[in-house]
């Protein structure tokens, strides 16, 4: 079957790049990026040219938005209505443009981010400095092109009179390129486009003397001259912009941070309840009230604080934490022509200049012509009045108007257009004092000429034109500038003991990982054993702390997760708590918590020594687990685990390495005792060396750091149900990674294994849960102490219960006179 003739076939990627070429071209060049002469997008450029060809100017009265609304879209944007307004609105909001280009009766938006009343109820005209915008745009200044359907022309670029993408800025996302150039003060840009007119060649730092960085309407303190420099020089760069604050003495001692300007685009009410809700989740203490106080006569935004609340340390803790101070990213991206470009201060100076350079010598060539033409007609109607009775009696003697106009040619050679306008002559215009009038007229004209001549043809005198009217553009329009510029960017050091209310609190960990802290009063309140538990779970920790401490927990899967105390759920002591995956991600289902260590500030010298069930031991310094930046949602791996069985058995913590020994009982009943100095510290991701020569099947039940010199009792429980407790010192010391000796006697038949070993300690009870899930307290510290050969003797009946399933010791805590023991 043929193909049709006027079917193509193209590949997917030919058409989708062409087409996605053809789009982003059109979004680059005419929807999203200024243009870097006269500062404005096709659709301001657009709104402003119709409004002013419509009459909308300042001097005249406003009209309905609407109409002028409709009038731009049927003329010169065939696009959506809304996006017309949203951009005519957006040229009326004096807290987004420096200088506004347009005048709005009615609302028109507010820095809360409500939006304008319908362009229906509003009403708009030009503001005044729109008028420089384009003034001389109808002396063929630029460059006109047709309209999308071509029933009318439009401008390319506006004359503008002054350099409006400095002064009112840009913000724009369009296909890979995004603009975001700041606004500067009118006063400051001209005087440094003066400066770079008259020295071509001027250097960054001489035009920064003019143009030391942008002035924002909405004030502000802005941070980072080197910062700026950077930026002016590349385009790109980010600067600190914080708001203009101060703290205020109120009434009962107490003080209040005041508001009076925010950051540039920053919306007031989204920052007031962000503050707010600072106050509410008590994230730091001391605030009593947010209010935003701004009126018709500015903004005003109070921070009440509590009495002696540090007002310093919560004002940087706000300045940190919310959009009180921001980064303003400069990325000056602006269409040049007709390609995008980051420019620099220089860059987007110069092409104003050669724009306005372009514009001047069109506009003198414009006036030239038109007063060449009128210097005719004057000529012409000079001569005419000098003969004028014969000039009468020849038109009187002619036919028509066009005879007449022959006539006054052939007989007294004038030109077709001095003839003309000599028969359209009004009869008034033949008095006596007429004539005097031409003479002025002429003299007028041929000084104008002249003027014209000169600033065409020399480029030095047309450079002093383009001055005279910035300066006149300055003296009319200039004002005071609105930001403060602070030569080094300051750095916020918020101490955690200004911000948290300083207070000794109770902290629970479960091995299923609910984290809590209980006030003193609500432990004392409860008896201990109503600690707030899901069935099956049991307390690893239960202290009292302090709320500037710090807290380390590490899962039985190496990972350390970090928490500062008073960033722990407030809650009573008889509440469950909050499971730790609800902040930390990643965590597996089986993973559990079998160590934690508070602590008030980290130890140099401190090491962690960490021991797994396959066998692997080492040490690492305490200081690698500083708190690390994403600790609120990650945490941070302590040891690398080889095998997915592997697993944490123990983790201990000594500032003393010298006192100790390890000691390792396996499964199988072997144990292990050899120095602590035989094992390396590394860092936090290593794996570790071998802590035990373990046979096939067998594991580390358990590892502890027992004193070289002196006794430690521990207890041994097997899965047959007996318990027995020895001296860990009853072990010789031997080497690392050696298999140790037997500390249970090997039986033929049923060989006891053990599924427990931990240090006796008097104050730790051990609940055992039986095969049958019968549940046992039993306080082993004080059973009988057993050579290394013995079994020990049984806790349960081997016969009825069968075995122990799982051991665990428990902690508890007693407080009395509330203070903690």
């Amino acid at each position: 079957m043929d193909t049709r003739q006027e079917i193509q076939e193209l590949t997917l990627e030919e058409v989708m790049g062409d087409r996605f070429g053809r789009y982003s071209k059109y979004i680059i060049q005419e929807r999203a990026l200024p243009d870097i002469r006269d500062g404005l997008k096709p659709v301001q450029r657009r709104i402003l040219f119709s409004m002013n060809k419509d009459g909308n100017t300042f001097d005249k009265g406003f009209r309905k938005s609407a109409k002028s609304v409709g009038n731009i879209m049927g003329n010169y944007h065939p696009h959506g209505d809304s996006s017309i307004y949203e951009a005519m609105v957006r040229l009326s909001q004096d807290w987004k443009l420096r200088e506004v280009l347009i005048e709005m009766h009615g609302n028109n938006g507010s820095m809360d981010g409500d939006p304008p009343a319908a362009m229906r109820y509003t009403e708009a005209r030009l503001s005044k400095l729109s008028g420089e915008m384009l003034q001389d745009i109808e002396k063929e200044t630029v460059n006109f092109v047709w309209n999308f359907d071509d029933t009318e022309k439009e401008p390319t670029v506006l004359p503008a009179r002054y350099p409006n993408l400095l002064v009112n800025g840009s913000t724009g996302i369009s296909a890979g390129y995004a603009t975001e150039i700041p606004t500067h003060n009118l006063e400051e840009v001209i005087d440094g486009t003066i400066y770079l007119i008259d020295h071509p060649n001027a250097s960054l730092d001489k035009l920064m003397e003019y143009i030391p960085g942008p002035d924002f309407p909405t004030g502000g303190i802005l941070q980072g001259k080197e910062e700026i420099k950077k930026a002016y020089e590349t385009g790109k760069g980010k600067v600190i912009l914080r708001s203009q604050t101060k703290i205020e003495e109120i009434k009962g001692g107490k003080q209040q941070i005041v508001i009076s300007e925010i950051p540039y685009e920053v919306n007031k009410a989204v920052l007031v309840k962000k503050i707010d809700e600072i106050r509410l989740s008590k994230k730091i203490d001391g605030i009593a009230e947010v209010r935003d106080e701004s009126d018709r006569t500015g903004l005003q935004m109070v921070v009440e604080l509590k009495k002696d609340a540090n007002a310093e340390g919560i004002l940087n803790y706000l300045f940190k934490n919310t959009e009180l101070q921001i980064n303003y990213n400069f990325n000056m991206v602006a269409i040049d022509k007709m390609t995008p470009h980051q420019v620099g201060l220089i860059r987007i100076l110069e092409s104003y200049i050669t724009h306005r350079k372009e514009v001047i010598t069109n506009r003198s060539r414009f006036d030239l012509e038109k007063a060449k033409k009128r210097q005719h007609i004057v000529e012409g109607l000079i001569k005419a009045l000098s003969i004028l009775d014969k000039v009468i009696a020849t038109i009187r003697g002619s036919k028509d108007k066009k005879n007449a106009k022959d006539n006054l040619v052939k007989q007294f050679a004038f030109s077709e257009e001095q003839a003309e306008a000599i028969v359209t002559l009004q009869l008034y215009r033949l008095t006596n004092t007429d004539i005097t009038q031409l003479e002025a007229e002429a003299k007028a004209l041929d000084e104008q000429v002249t003027e014209l001549l000169s600033i065409l043809n020399d480029e030095k005198k047309l450079m002093s034109v383009m001055k005279k009217e910035l300066r006149e553009v300055k003296k009319q329009y200039s004002s005071q500038r609105l930001t403060r510029i602070e030569d080094e960017i300051e750095e916020i050091r918020i101490e955690t003991e200004v911000l948290v209310a300083q207070e000794d609190v109770v902290i629970s960990v479960t091995q299923e990982g609910y984290v809590k802290r209980s006030s003193v009063r609500s432990y004392t309140a409860s008896k201990p054993e109503e600690l707030g538990m899901k069935e099956g779970d049991f307390p690893i920790f239960v202290g009292e702390a302090n709320t500037l401490d710090h807290l380390l927990m590490i899962t039985n899967k190496a990972n350390v997760i970090y928490r500062p105390i008073h960033e722990l759920p407030d809650l009573r002591w008889k509440d469950i708590g909050e499971h730790i995956s609800q902040t930390i991600t990643g965590m597996a289902i089986d993973e559990s918590i079998i160590a934690v260590y508070p602590y008030r500030e980290i130890d140099p010298m401190a090491t962690f020594v960490l021991m797994s069930r396959e066998g692997m031991i080492k040490q690492t310094k305490m200081s690698d687990f500083e708190p690390w930046r994403t600790y609120r949602s990650k945490a941070t791996s302590c040891m690398k685990l080889k095998s997915e069985n592997d697993e944490l058995v123990n983790v201990t913590l000594t500032s003393e390495q010298e006192l100790w020994d390890v000691f390792l009982v396996s499964h199988r009943g072997f144990g292990l005792r050899y120095s602590l100095d035989e094992v390396p510290v590394v860092g936090a991701k290593a794996a570790g060396v071998k802590s035990m020569n373990l046979k096939e099947h067998d594991f580390v039940v358990n590892g502890l750091l027992v004193y070289k010199e002196g006794d430690t009792p521990i207890t041994i429980l097997t899965q047959r149900g007996s318990m027995k407790r020895m001296l860990a010192q009853e072990l010789n010391q031997l080497g690392r990674a050696k298999r140790g000796l037997m500390v249970l006697r090997e039986l033929k038949s049923q060989p006891h294994r053990v599924i427990f070993m931990n240090e006796s300690q008097t104050e730790k009870q051990l609940l055992v849960i039986t095969q049958k899930g019968t549940r046992l307290m039993i306080d082993a510290a004080n059973a009988p102490i057993n050579d290394r050969t013995s079994n020990g003797s049984f806790v349960i009946n081997e016969k009825e219960e069968i075995g122990i399933a799982e051991v665990h010791q428990l902690v508890t805590l007693k407080i009395e006179d509330d203070s903690v023991i």
